[in-house]
């Protein structure tokens, strides 16, 4: 629960507020520029393991949570684009009681320094983010190919995370969590794992008198943009209620984002050992 500081000019009524901290999603105040989701377009080298995986990973949903009525009065009401998913389901789940004789009211609550917006300047894959196998055969003394396919020996956690340190981290990644889902159709997430044993079928020819090297990849989206920080006051004046921002400031920064059950493979074949 943030703490809450009140300034009362005149008490003449009762204002009852109630403020609980979860999650939510992103109303925003204006409308933005409207972004189109294209599907990344995907190697044929990344396979979708979601099937095969024996580690079943649990879905990336961060459900669209629609404002109240009062929250979309106040979100409408602030010169400062508000989308944290925290910062909308406090509003949502607060309540302020109004009359129609409250000639002279003003009150004044600090809900505390937020990050109010998250805007993405650029939003890049890389299909071999981490190394997570290697399967390897000698087929050096054969006469003929020897095929063999993938198989994860040992699982393997993946995790992605901001670049940098900054305030409300967690409330910045579901910001640019959400920003790189839409933007790349992808499934994403901050964590993910790929389960001992997890298999693939494409089959793979290692030549006689070599040796064959197979190496799995995590697949990652690298996020980059701005969060804008702000401190939020909620102002009631009469029958009026508007949300005030005051010292604003912005700041740069990244993440990496795993690709949830995707590998990346890479084939090779030599005399000598690697």
């Amino acid at each position: 629960m943030k703490k809450l500081t009140y300034s009362i000019v005149t008490s003449l009524f009762v204002l009852q507020f109630m403020l609980p901290s979860a999650l939510a999603e992103k109303p925003t105040n204006k409308p933005a520029p409207k972004v189109e989701a294209t599907k990344y377009q995907i190697p044929s080298s990344v396979k979708n393991i979601t099937k095969e995986n024996t580690y079943p990973n649990p879905t990336q949903d961060l459900p669209k949570l629609q404002p109240s009525e009062l929250s979309q009065e106040l979100i409408d009401s602030s010169k400062e684009k508000i989308e944290n998913p925290d910062l909308i389901r406090m509003l949502n789940e607060s309540s302020v009681n109004s009359t129609p004789f409250a000639i002279g009211y003003r009150a004044i609550v600090y809900l505390g320094k937020w990050p109010l917006n998250y805007v993405s300047s650029e939003t890049a894959s890389n299909w071999e983010y981490q190394k997570i196998n290697t399967n390897y055969y000698d087929n050096r003394g054969g006469q003929k190919p020897y095929q063999f396919h993938y198989v994860q020996e040992a699982q393997k956690l993946v995790k992605g995370g901001l670049t940098a340190k900054v305030p409300h981290a967690e409330d910045v990644k579901k910001m640019m969590l959400l920003k790189a889902m839409k933007k790349t159709n992808l499934p994403l997430s901050f964590e993910t794992v790929v389960g001992a044993g997890t298999k693939n079928n494409q089959v793979y020819n290692i030549p006689p008198k070599r040796l064959g090297y197979l190496y799995a990849f995590a697949p990652a989206v690298n996020e980059k943009g701005t969060v804008t920080y702000g401190e939020v006051y909620l102002m009631l004046k009469g029958n009026k209620k508007m949300i005030l921002v005051k010292n604003v400031t912005s700041q740069g920064i990244g993440a990496w984002i795993p690709v949830q059950d995707h590998v990346s493979f890479g084939f090779a074949a030599s005399e000598k050992p690697r």
